[in-house]
């Protein structure tokens, strides 16, 4: 998300250095640019319209301290004004009552609500150590019962069953009675998907909303769906007490301009973002974070909380204590370190987080991304045991051998071998004390604060 606003502001905001004093004249290009930066990204106009009125009376005046330059003045004038938009904090779902904590789902057709209920369910299971129960009130769609018992079944946690015969109030209060006999902490409730303007179907989860009472009612929609998110939401908003929204799609959304305008519009804080198809890929929205990512200057935040819940460390500690002491390194041990990339959301995922590596994604583009990855690792697993612990032996025929069995080319197996080769002996020279003697030679080069004693 994010990638062609980003890429137009980074390069709006990098024109405007070089001067004493931010006025109404120098910065007047600069708010064109970026007015038309966010309509391109489509921001609703009035959210537009609000942002720039905003950044121009903070900026117009404002004397540059000597330790900085004017562009990096009025950029931390556009990030506290975009973090400003999108809510300023993470709104954490608010879960302290007595169990259980109800959360209800509301939405349109194909936003995948049903997805996000099991993602949820996930999420709270493992990052909240809470014993959740889902069930469905979608008496429309039997496919969408059985979806959600199949995604309950994935993710671990209790499933409420349900028929298309039974009407939706009758089937919250039985799930909800019998979560009180299960010392369930959380009921997540999955309704069927509505429009805004079919009235029946806005009555029916109206009266659903006031028989269960549910501590959070949260509105699943389509960052794919642009500022027409922000206007559903609103409209949904307005016939439902809702507490938040559940933006999905956003790895699909290049544009961004549902997340910077639903907030302004509903007055309902993003909650979470649907950041793929996997029953993980569900992110707290942090706006500061977010507004980081969009100015390119990355979300570190992010990436260590990303490893700390996908990366084996065992594993990891492992190859590293092999590395450290004998300067080895297999190819099972890179196959692992590509396997947990992956898992990551692949090389570009992780380079969109990174501080200063936004512009370098456009250029890595087809060199490093999810089917390279996955063409090295089928490689890597054609090789015989021997091979991955002695790569030296792979010459002419198993070359051909291991090009067939994984469906590539010579040139690939080639090609994964010398970056291998060129990788082991980076890991040799981190062996004893070669890693701290590499990073004081690249200390001088590092933001201070990125090493220790800097």
């Amino acid at each position: 998300m994010f990638e062609n606003l980003s890429e137009r502001l980074s390069q709006t905001l990098h024109s405007i250095g070089g001067r004493g004093r931010l006025t109404e004249d120098n910065i007047k290009e600069t708010l064109r640019e970026v007015r038309m930066a966010l309509l391109e990204a489509d921001v609703a106009l009035p959210v537009v319209k609000d942002f720039i009125s905003k950044v121009k009376e903070r900026a117009v005046g404002t004397e540059v301290n000597k330790s900085l330059t004017p562009g990096q003045v009025f950029v931390k004038i556009v990030q506290s004004e975009l973090e400003a938009a999108m809510g300023e904090a993470n709104a954490p779902l608010q879960l302290n009552t007595q169990p259980p904590a109800v959360i209800l789902m509301a939405g349109l057709q194909g936003a995948g609500k049903t997805t996000s209920v099991g993602k949820l369910a996930k999420y709270l299971t493992e990052r909240q150590k809470k014993k959740v129960m889902v069930v469905s009130a979608d008496v429309y769609r039997p496919a969408a019962i059985k979806q959600l018992e199949t995604l309950a079944e994935q993710v671990g946690v209790e499933f409420f069953p349900s028929t298309t015969e039974q009407k939706p109030v009758d089937i919250a209060n039985a799930a909800i009675a019998q979560a009180r006999k299960q010392f369930i902490d959380v009921v997540l409730v999955d309704t069927a998907g509505r429009l805004a303007i079919d009235e029946d179907m806005m009555q029916e989860i109206q009266q659903l909303h006031s028989a269960i009472n549910p501590v959070e009612t949260l509105f699943v929609v389509d960052a794919m769906t642009g500022q027409d998110a922000a206007n559903t939401a609103k409209a949904f908003s307005e016939a439902l007490p809702l507490t938040g929204v559940i933006l999905t799609k956003t790895d699909g959304d290049a544009r961004g301009g549902a997340a910077l305008s639903i907030r302004h519009i509903t007055g309902k804080p993003i909650k979470f973002l649907g950041v793929g198809e996997k029953n993980d890929a569900l992110e707290p929205f942090h706006p500061d974070r977010v507004a980081s990512r969009i100015l390119g200057m990355g979300d570190m935040l992010s990436l260590i909380e990303e490893v700390e819940q996908k990366v084996d460390k065992e594993k990891a500690e492992r190859v590293a204590k092999k590395v450290m002491k004998k300067g080895q390194f297999s190819l099972e041990d890179f196959r692992d370190q590509l396997v947990q990339m992956r898992e990551m959301g692949g090389m570009m995922g992780l380079m969109t987080k990174m501080p200063g590596m936004g512009k370098m994604t456009e250029q890595m583009k087809g060199q490093m991304d999810d089917k390279m990855t996955l063409r090295m690792e089928a490689i890597i697993n054609s090789m015989t045991p021997k091979e991955r612990l002695r790569p030296d032996v792979i010459k002419g025929s198993r070359k051909r051998r291991i090009a067939t069995g994984s469906g590539t080319q010579v040139q690939d197996v080639n090609k994964l071998l010398k970056q291998f080769t060129q990788m082991q002996k980076m890991m040799k020279k981190m062996k004893g004390g070669g890693m701290q003697k590499m990073m004081r030679g690249m200390g001088g080069k590092m933001p201070p604060g990125m090493f220790p004693g800097r």
